[in-house]
């Protein structure tokens, strides 16, 4: 398993690739998030199953080298690896692309944990444009539209929008949409999903009299899978 490290604090990066090489893991290191993107972006496709990338980076942020990442297509699972603990600041990098989050200091065991499981999970395809009827969404380009106009949504509300148009025709729960939204350890109020079920529903329905986005009693939301026509 091959595993690319962007850490700019050396000593730990080395540490990191001293404790996962003996769990079977090659690791190879950068210092900035330039040297990172350039390394992710320039090595053949497919070479990494994953990558631990730090937020407060020199040159580029963890945030702007994710960010790129998804939009050049590059899918590799990535583990947010930082000192910021915020909440705001994991859904930041969760919005942005990222699969996992991690708060420094950490465990050994943990993070060979989070590694495993995301490479167990894969990099499966992800379509360039998500649609539903005429409703699409650019995950590169960071656009949503109904038809030819476009629609402005917050990085929350785009990412929900990802996620329900990722399962459009199916019931999601939303312990599901925490989970993948927010994040997997949120502790907040669930009912912050119905506030953003309802942010969306202002942007992306009623302004063209549609009902794309459906609640589905004691089940959670489902996307239609025709926009709503």
């Amino acid at each position: 398993m091959r595993v690319l490290v962007v850490e700019d604090e050396v000593r730990l990066a080395e540490t990191i690739r001293d404790g996962l090489a003996p769990q079977g893991f090659t690791v190879d290191l950068a210092h900035d998030g330039a040297e990172g993107l350039w390394t992710a972006t320039e090595t053949p496709h497919g070479a990494y199953d994953a990558i631990v990338l730090d937020i407060m980076l020199p040159r580029l942020s963890g945030y702007e080298v994710c960010r790129r990442l998804r939009r050049d297509g590059i899918w590799t699972p990535v583990l947010m690896l930082t000192a910021k603990d915020g909440e705001y600041d994991q859904a930041d990098g969760l919005d942005l692309g990222a699969d996992d989050y991690l708060i420094k200091p950490f465990s050994f065991v943990v993070l060979t944990a989070r590694l495993r499981a995301l490479i167990r999970r894969g990099a499966p395809e992800r379509p360039a444009v998500l649609t539903a009827g005429d409703l699409s969404l650019d995950p590169a380009e960071r656009r949503v539209a109904r038809g030819d106009t476009p629609i402005a949504l917050t990085p929350r509300e785009f990412a929900l929008l990802e996620f329900m148009l990722r399962h459009r025709g199916h019931v999601v729960t939303k312990t599901a949409i925490i989970e993948n939204v927010w994040d997997a350890h949120f502790n907040g109020d669930p009912n912050i999903v119905e506030v953003y079920i309802g942010y969306l529903r202002k942007k992306i329905d009623h302004p063209f009299g549609r009902a794309a986005i459906e609640t589905v009693r004691g089940m959670g939301y489902r996307l239609a899978a025709d926009g709503g026509r």
